[in-house]
């Protein structure tokens, strides 16, 4: 038989089998020798039983086999450029709706390979409504690359069920190559990492259909809803849209109940007076938008992320998140909790600014600024088809920065290269360039400061979706990720 000693360390628990076969025969053992070492079994074995465990202590042991840490960021890397393609691909998805699917496939990819990281926890019981996730057999090993893999082509298909037949294929066939390269000679291991990656996955999707955003690509514009009207609130900007985008999205369960009870922000009283604090916002828009340099042109369109044309602003940083992956040359065990960190990021930043953008209606500076100063105006780059305040840009851009900024640290430097490659904007007449940044979050005032040059937000809007955006991050850092 064998004794399980508990050994609880400061970082981690482990766990010592020491087997014992004692017959008559062994009793020729010296006595001086065995019994010490039964005494000092029995008595940590007893002090351990009664140890009273934290109630949010995980108590699950290490798991048998190579960790997460062991393999590279393939898998990881592979699955996220999917995610963004699909994105990019698949109908119906807005900023919104594409948040949504990043958060549950970054946060699915963790769960994934969560037990195979000895000093992490999962997030099941952090997260509203996710009570518990299927679970591993402590005493088999598993592969954790095809657990990833596994769980992502499964939660992937449920997110993006409406894609085309071409990318359903193509899921299969990302599945499949990755399979070949991480299986092992132990068929059976093969086996079980397979079932527990779906199995997980499932849970994941199952999990996320009760959240309010379920087939939210199906619904970007619902023809029923009514649009407020009165002084100062959203009307049609020039894409002539009559029904703004997603105005119920902001009831949305948010995955983490600390975001959820945030505040609203406080917005500037509407005015229409020129010494206004209000009108002043306004004013500073147009006035910038008639000096743009090459250089601004180049920050606005570099951050515009049309919805029509790219992943969207929320896979912008997701991509910012592969980039930080390759650049620290993260294994899959890091890559895992940097882009689950960031998941959660864009889809409770998304939710969270909806809730303020619909609580106020606030219209753009396209409106005000052809109402009370120039009629004849038109933004460098058009409105998106929904109210202002806050910036959704600056929102989820300061939220991923912080969460990014507390995994690779404050001061980073990478290098964007999301847009090389696109066709030159001629009728702006601005080229596609790298940007490079020093930090997450000089990356990420770029991002906000990009909707003011391009004319569609006030500095009100940026600066108020940056500072709810850290909040919305620090709230994820403040999560139980590390036992």
């Amino acid at each position: 038989m064998n004794i399980i000693l508990w050994v609880t360390q400061p970082s981690m628990l482990t766990i010592m089998k020491l087997p014992l076969r004692y017959t008559f025969a062994q009793k020729r053992i010296s006595r001086l020798r065995s019994l010490p070492i039964m005494a000092l079994l029995c008595s940590v074995m007893v002090l351990e039983s009664c140890r009273q465990q934290p109630a949010n202590e995980d108590v699950t042991p290490i798991q048998i086999g190579n960790p997460a840490s062991t393999f590279d960021n393939t898998v990881a890397l592979t699955w996220s450029d999917m995610t963004l393609r699909l994105i990019r691909n698949s109908p119906g998805f807005t900023p919104p709706v594409a948040a949504r699917a990043i958060g549950y496939a970054g946060l699915t990819l963790y769960e994934s390979v969560v037990t195979g990281i000895p000093t992490k926890r999962s997030m099941a019981g952090q997260l509203q409504g996710l009570v518990t996730l299927p679970q591993t057999d402590a005493k088999q090993t598993y592969n954790w690359a095809l657990t990833a893999n596994a769980a992502q082509a499964i939660v992937l298909k449920g997110l993006f069920a409406n894609t085309t037949a071409a990318y359903k294929t193509k899921i299969d066939s990302v599945e499949t190559v990755l399979y070949a390269k991480y299986k092992a000679t132990d068929a059976a291991e093969n086996d079980r990492s397979v079932a527990y990656g779906k199995s997980l996955g499932q849970a994941i999707f199952d999990w996320s259909t009760t959240d309010g955003g379920h087939e939210g690509y199906s619904r970007n514009f619902p023809a029923d809803y009514k649009v407020p009207v009165g002084p100062g609130l959203w009307e049609p900007t020039e894409n002539g849209r009559k029904i703004p985008m997603q105005p119920t999205w902001g009831r949305n369960r948010m995955m983490l109940a600390t975001n959820s009870s945030l505040a609203l922000p406080a917005i500037l009283p509407y005015s229409t007076q020129i010494t206004s604090a209000y009108f002043k916002q306004y004013q500073d828009v147009y006035n910038k938008n008639k000096t743009l340099t090459q250089a601004e042109k180049e920050i606005a369109i570099w951050w515009a992320d049309d919805p029509s044309e790219t992943f969207t602003p929320p896979g912008h940083s997701y991509n910012l998140t592969r980039i930080a992956i390759q650049t620290a040359k993260a294994d899959l065990a890091k890559s895992a909790e940097a882009l689950a960190r960031v998941g959660i990021a864009v889809n409770d930043a998304f939710v969270c600014c909806w809730k303020a953008k619909y609580a106020y209606n606030n219209q753009r500076p396209y409106t005000y600024v052809r109402y009370f100063v120039d009629p004849t105006w038109v933004p460098f780059w058009p409105a998106p088809p929904f109210p202002g305040f806050a910036s959704g840009h600056a929102t989820q851009s300061a939220a991923s920065a912080t969460v990014l900024t507390d995994i690779f640290g404050a001061n980073f430097a990478f290098t964007d290269d999301s847009h090389i490659g696109r066709v030159r904007d001629t009728k702006r007449n601005v080229d596609f360039k790298a940007r490079s940044f020093k930090s997450f979050q000089e990356s990420a005032d770029e991002s906000a400061y990009s909707r003011f040059l391009g004319g569609i937000h006030t500095k009100q809007d940026n600066d108020t979706g940056l500072i709810e955006g850290r909040k919305v991050g620090q709230n994820i850092n403040s999560l139980g990720w590390n036992k």
